[in-house]
């Protein structure tokens, strides 16, 4: 948990980018994420160099010369500002800079050194880079925790900053999707549409929480470390943070593709993953020529959110499962696209559960009302009873402050969820409750809940008009009375 000092030094780096010109989020981000990076080059290589120093050994693979030496944090960190700040904007060692050098590292640098061709350094001033600096040299990077919760919160003031939000779903939300599914331990997990990356991150949180004793197996760590997290992202500055955020995570392989997930180009992701978790955008219009063909197959729409539905059914492994975000028009769309999509899942495939949302969820940058789908892929049917559950309050007020308060049907909700075969006798009346397959079907494939949620109207009796004047007349001459005794005492 990050702390209270930590987050006011984050704070005043965060306010110090601003004021010095700075002020797009995004940017800042990437700019404290660059530091972050160049911080783990040096102690990669001081590990690595430890390890030779045991051995009496060399360091194989070095990402520092020692003509490079300048250009190592654990040099320049200590140097005036001004000079520090020469040496990350003008070549200085063998004809780079520490910039330069940061993006040309290569390999050694992990997945994240795949997206820095077009990296940028912003930071106007030699005084606010060496405040950065400082306080990032101040963390402790060994603690994973530490690091991964100071990543967290500097996303999290991407939302509060109110532009750029629909890079960020709530990471509650998102933790509820990954409960819901439950990873096991051979899971592919990928999500299309990846942004910062929280629902892998938060999968590979969920492992460490309920399944510790795991890593201590090296097959587990491995597959971990380099198969299991996947994800695609066609902004390349959200690529660079998503694949940041995975490695302070401890996640130091995962595979990140660069692309659209729904165009011709990324037509070779198919039947690869077991599990899907994602937030695709919505609201978005494609031409047809610039989606996968497979796709439109399932789906002939132009609308983001259905194509992205049926590019998830062609990248799931049959048995795979998927926890997605949806608009609520996708539920009761009346398109010939939205039915189609909806019969596909119901009917040719599993859907399992469908989890309504109250609108203030994505507060304060989006209304819009949304659902979880949650299914699995088949090719062969098998919805039986579809389980819907009515989320009335998240645990945070649905205003656009979204401050935390008692009320949360989260928990409520996991709890049911494991015991889904316990819901059969509940009423419609009650927050969740199953609905067979036949009923979806005859009402067009609709899986809106209000379509089969029943509302008790508890009737109310009022009292009949004339003995309502009665005792109004009653009242009336009580306060006459009262009056003229008052008027009495006075006389």
């Amino acid at each position: 948990m990050i702390t209270g000092e930590l987050k006011s030094q984050v704070d005043k780096v965060w306010e110090a980018f601003w004021t010095g010109g700075i002020s797009n989020p995004i940017s800042v981000i990437e700019q404290f994420t660059y530091l972050l990076f160049i911080k783990r080059l040096d102690e990669t290589q001081l590990r690595e160099e430890r390890k030779a120093a045991m051995i009496g050994g060399t360091v194989s693979k070095a990402i520092y010369t020692d003509e490079q030496k300048v250009l190592r944090w654990s040099s320049f960190k200590n140097m005036d500002p001004e000079s520090m700040f020469a040496h990350f904007t003008t070549p200085v060692a063998t004809g780079l800079s520490v910039f330069d050098h940061m993006k040309q590292v290569g390999d050694a640098g992990g997945v994240y050194a795949q997206f820095m061709s077009k990296a940028t350094f912003m930071i106007p001033t030699p005084r606010l880079l060496d405040q950065v600096v400082q306080m990032i040299d101040g963390i402790n990077m060994e603690d994973r925790d530490t690091k991964g919760d100071l990543y967290e919160y500097m996303l999290g003031k991407i939302a509060s900053a109110g532009t750029n939000g629909q890079f960020r779903t709530p990471r509650h939300i998102i933790k509820m999707m990954v409960e819901m599914a439950q990873p096991g331990k051979e899971e592919i997990i990928c999500d299309p549409s990846a942004g910062s990356a929280g629902f892998l991150v938060t999968a590979g949180e969920y492992y460490r929480e309920h399944h510790e004793d795991w890593f201590l197996d090296k097959d587990f760590r491995d597959h971990f470390n380099s198969e299991m997290f996947n994800g695609v992202e066609l902004d390349e500055t959200m690529a660079r943070i998503g694949a940041m955020n995975l490695q302070l995570h401890g996640i130091e392989n995962p595979n990140l593709l660069k692309n659209d997930a729904l165009s011709e180009s990324a037509g070779h992701l198919v039947s690869r993953y077991s599990l899907i978790l994602a937030n695709p955008p919505f609201k978005g219009s494609l031409d047809y020529d610039a989606v996968e063909n497979s796709v439109l197959k399932t789906v002939k729409s132009k609308k983001t959110e259905l194509l992205f539905l049926g590019l998830i059914l062609r990248m799931l492994q049959p048995g795979g499962r998927c926890a997605v975000i949806v608009p609520d028009g996708v539920l009761f769309g009346s398109s010939n696209a939205h039915k189609q999509i909806r019969e596909e899942i119901i009917k040719n495939h599993k859907l399992d559960a469908v989890i309504s949302m109250p609108s203030g969820v994505f507060k304060p940058y989006a209304g819009v009302s949304t659902a979880v789908l949650y299914f699995t892929k088949t090719g062969t049917g098998g919805t039986d009873k579809v389980w819907f559950y009515d989320m009335e309050a998240d645990g945070y007020s649905l205003d656009d402050k979204r401050n935390e308060i008692m009320d949360n049907d989260i928990p409520d909700l996991l709890e049911r969820w494991k015991n889904v075969a316990d819901e059969a006798d509940r009423a419609r009346t009650e927050k969740s409750f199953l609905v067979p397959f036949d009923e979806i079907k005859e009402n067009d494939w609709d899986l809106s809940i209000n379509r089969y949620k029943e509302i008790v109207y508890e009737e109310v009796e009022y009292d009949a008009p004339e003995d309502i004047i009665s005792q109004i007349q009653e009242l009336d001459a009580e306060r006459t009375a009262a009056l003229n005794t008052l008027k009495e005492l006075l006389g």
